[in-house]
């Protein structure tokens, strides 16, 4: 656990340092390099930064890459077969199912609520048997590397309270991310590059909801935990180029300036974001070197974009975000988000669905395939998922549109249960965990909560989630809350 006052205390205690020394950028570094070369060495590990009884035991995964998909994936569609709906395509939805699950106020005055079976073929896959869509092809070849968690739910019934609440364990605003605890606790293992890094897909054929800071941010954890946001543009993150008439030796002689009245200011009030803004600064400084040869793809053979499909020649997509991601990975970045939106089918599900599993079937199975060939999926750690499921029964247009067409509906919300998949570091390959009942509206064996995935992600990179705390307010704070179970049943 970290006290701000103990932190306060260690700045005021460098302050005949600094003034002995000077206020340049380059004495801030150097106290920097020290600090992080200390923790190296009381860690036992090459991290840069990160809390020096981190990790509490050895860890099954060095990093976590998280394909996050915005807006909740229909489970029933993608995942979770149940057969034995078709032959009740078009009944009305029991009341002993209904008066289980939560009416969004979307649904809660439709006039009925059909069964919809899925329109689509399923079948089974790899020596595990595990079944899956037509819509996943290519993620059906790696079935046996993937964990499937068929029995996940979130306590939230809407979309931004519930990705929240499974980024940062509660549900309102203003907690750090799962990312942000991961860069506190471990650090990085690249001195160029930041721990933690949040990239959206941009041009998603059937667009989405925004991709907001929060789901990536620090919270209450000083500024530098948070994830650096790489985007599409000619830098792929913001103002990293030197501005137009302005070079290396002016922005050296401008970052030094910088420093020195952000040092100023820290001798005077103590506040550890101060440092931390002098730290980023220094950061982005190295960054101008490091990123532009990771987001050079000039170097990868033919045989890489042939695994990840045409679209990973182009920035910003999906495919593009998932090779980058596994470069992100080779590098040393802890923890790595991708979003891809566009997933809340209320209508039209049969062609939206479609659109949103080619966008991403190729890349996710190909993150995974990568990572094997290389040799490093045993020590990464990847999860694929949105934040909860879909309803059995159709949603219209019309609160009084009955008709139950295989053309026309869509799937409401349903935080009772859903799918997720997880690959890598610390989870047992080619197993399905949970189930739902008969219309995959509720769990009948082996719930996991939010808090749950959170304690098994946070222990396969090496934290116990319950000793992990932050101390803000007057209280210590975790990312679990007073919740969390590693699901060992999942642990390699």
């Amino acid at each position: 656990m970290a006290d701000p006052r103990d932190e306060y205390a260690s700045l005021m205690t460098r302050r005949s340092f600094f003034r002995a020394s000077g206020t340049g950028l380059g004495f801030a570094a150097l106290a920097t390099l020290l600090r992080e070369d200390l923790g190296a060495v009381q860690t036992g590990s090459e991290a840069f930064g990160g809390l020096p009884d981190l990790p509490h035991f050895a860890p099954k995964a060095k990093r976590v890459i998280y394909l996050c998909m915005s807006g909740a994936p229909s489970h029933l569609d993608l995942f979770d077969y149940k057969p034995d709906l078709q032959r009740m395509a078009g009944e009305e939805l029991p009341d002993s199912v209904r008066e289980r699950l939560r009416l969004s106020t979307m649904t809660a005055t439709q006039n009925t609520l059909p069964i919809i079976p899925t329109v689509f073929e399923f079948a089974q896959h790899g020596q595990s048997g595990a079944w899956l869509s037509e819509l996943l092809p290519r993620t059906a070849k790696v079935a046996d590397n993937l964990c499937f968690v068929k029995s996940l739910w979130n306590s939230q019934l809407n979309h931004d309270p519930a990705q929240t609440h499974l980024f940062t364990g509660f549900q309102l605003t203003g907690r750090p991310t799962i990312g942000a605890w991961v860069s506190y606790a471990l650090g990085s293992e690249n001195h160029n590059l930041p721990a933690y890094v949040a990239m959206p897909t941009t041009g998603s054929s059937t667009g989405g909801g925004p991709f907001l800071s929060r789901y990536w941010g620090s919270g209450f954890l000083p500024a530098r935990y948070g994830g650096v946001k790489f985007g599409t543009g000619p830098d792929p993150v913001l103002y990293l180029s030197n501005p137009k008439g302005f070079d290396t030796a002016d922005r050296r002689r401008f970052l030094d300036d910088l420093a020195a009245l952000n040092q100023m200011q820290l001798e005077e009030s103590g506040d550890p974001e101060i440092a931390a803004r002098i730290e980023q600064y220094e950061m982005a400084a190295r960054m101008q070197l490091s990123v532009p040869e990771l987001t050079d793809l000039s170097t990868e053979p033919e045989s890489t974009f042939e695994l990840y499909g045409d679209d990973s020649r182009r920035r910003g997509t999906f495919a593009a975000n998932c090779l980058l991601a596994r470069r992100l990975a080779e590098r040393g970045v802890r923890y790595v988000m991708l979003s891809h939106t566009g997933w809340d089918h209320h209508s039209d599900l049969p062609n939206q669905l479609p659109r949103q599993t080619r966008e991403v079937d190729q890349g996710s199975a190909a993150l995974v395939q990568d990572l094997q060939q290389r040799g490093m999926l045993d020590e990464t750690l990847v999860v694929w998922g949105g934040e909860f499921g879909r309803t059995v029964y159709g949603q219209f247009s019309a609160a009084n549109d009955t008709r139950a067409t295989a053309s026309s509906y869509g799937r409401d919300h349903n935080p009772r249960c859903y799918t997720i998949w997880m690959a890598g570091g610390g989870i047992k390959p080619g197993i399905t965990h949970g189930e739902t009942d008969d219309f995959s509206a509720s769990i009948v064996r082996d719930p996991v909560s939010i808090h749950d995935l959170q304690a098994t992600i946070l222990h396969c990179v090496g934290i116990d989630h319950r000793r992990l705390t932050y101390r803000y307010q007057g209280r210590d704070f975790r990312l679990t809350d007073v919740g969390g179970r590693i699901v060992e049943e999942i642990l390699a």
